[in-house]
């Protein structure tokens, strides 16, 4: 694991590094993202609909295989999500996009 994985374990996208409590808050309703170059984060999808989460996310990031590109995250189908807060499902890894 290089240096770059290993600050995104454990924090929610979109967080700082360095932001004292960057781990998920109570309340909130998370996916996990899986594979790719935001292993290990999660995604706060409070408040999303069901056919927003259906259609996954394109993150903006600087580690994808496009500097200054996105990451695309997607539900594999047959995938649901658990309703309520917590990590509630996964996003696996789909590409990278400029």
């Amino acid at each position: 694991m290089n240096g770059d994985e290993q600050l995104l374990r454990g924090r929610v996208y979109g967080r700082d590094h360095d932001d004292p409590h960057p781990g998920p808050l109570p309340h909130h309703t998370y996916a996990t993202l899986i594979g790719g170059p935001l292993d290990g984060l999660l995604l706060d999808i409070t408040g999303w609909r069901p056919e927003d989460i259906g259609a996954g996310a394109a993150l903006p990031t600087e580690l994808g295989q496009f500097p200054g590109g996105r990451s695309v995250y997607e539900p594999r189908p047959g995938e649901r999500c658990a309703p309520g807060p917590g990590v509630s499902c996964r996003f696996h890894y789909a590409g990278d996009i400029r």
